[in-house]
């Protein structure tokens, strides 16, 4: 992708007092033609790079401008390539590991065998992630529309949006756009897309908010509900919610608060805690949740 190309470029001008377009070329397998046009995206980015002809000619940055890189601990740099080698488990290639190799110019960068972090952003719906992940990516990047069918809550629909951020979130994958039939932004989980792909259609970028990852902005709560479990349940409190979500009573029972953004999602995450919880408030929701109960062992029943 062009990006991760800049900034593979970036760091070989940063690392190598002088270099000639060739050698870009046959580093990152692109031609030589497309390498000129990178540097001079970068010139227009405001990086101060100059070019010379003949043959002690070549590419490079103006001095005075390159980072000293001691700025970065050994420790710091292994962070940063183990955050991009992690995408390699999304990507369903070696990309992003090429694209280390091509940042550690010099020896002692590279990740080592033995490194103490490993990161893995897949999951069990890996080959269908990795397509989606890669052409909501590429949209972005060319300003093209996608459109795709999406099941929610509320039903399932065609969506078209325009593409800005690619988001790894609460275990899960997300785009944030903005919504043409919702004409507001949104955010879409990818696991919930169906048929997804390119309008053929370009947008222009509009001047959009900051994308805000607290969940009390992308999934407002309109309840508050409270809700008694056993001590059984503590460590799935623990991992959905954290251990500031509930308070241990006296007899070890777990007393928990949260706020959830419809009836629907409430009873159903409550279902499935089986007998070990209680819905205490709000009090006028304990009609309701009880009566689901009772259709549901009316169907394991028999009865309709």
């Amino acid at each position: 992708m062009k990006i991760d190309r800049l900034i593979g470029i970036l760091s070989i001008l940063l690392q190598q007092e002088k270099v000639t377009a060739p050698y870009l070329a046959e580093k990152f397998e692109v031609s030589r033609r497309t390498i000129i046009r990178d540097v001079e995206a970068l010139c227009k980015a405001g990086i101060p790079i100059v070019t010379a002809q003949g043959r002690e000619g070549g590419i490079s940055i103006i001095d005075g401008y390159r980072v000293d890189r001691t700025l970065l601990t050994s420790r710091e740099m292994q962070s940063i390539l183990t955050g991009l080698k992690s995408l390699d488990s999304v990507s369903g290639s070696n990309k992003y590991q090429q694209l280390m190799d091509k940042l550690s110019v010099k020896q002692g960068l590279i990740l080592a065998a033995d490194s103490h972090i490993a990161i893995d952003l897949s999951s069990f719906y890996k080959e269908a992630l990795a397509p989606k992940i890669e052409l909501i990516l590429s949209a972005a990047e060319e300003r093209r529309l996608i459109g795709f069918d999406y099941v929610s809550p509320r039903g399932e629909g065609r969506r078209k949006i325009e593409p800005y951020v690619l988001i790894f979130q609460w275990s899960s994958w997300y785009v944030w756009g903005y919504c043409l039939d919702r004409q507001d932004y949104r955010l879409f989980k990818l696991h919930r897309m169906t048929r997804l792909c390119e309008t053929g259609e370009t947008f222009s970028p509009r001047d959009y908010p900051p994308y805000d990852p607290s969940p009390e902005k992308v999934f407002p709560a309109a309840i508050q509900a409270t809700a008694l479990f056993e001590p059984s349940m503590k460590w799935r409190l623990m991992e959905e919610y954290g251990p500031e979500s509930f308070e241990e009573t006296g007899n070890g029972r777990l007393l928990f608060t949260c706020g959830f953004t419809d009836v629907e999602s409430l009873f159903g995450w409550l279902l499935s805690f089986g007998p070990t919880v209680e819905l205490l408030e709000p009090e006028e929701l304990r009609p309701r949740f009880r009566e689901l109960v009772r259709d549901i062992i009316k169907k394991y029943n028999g009865d309709v």
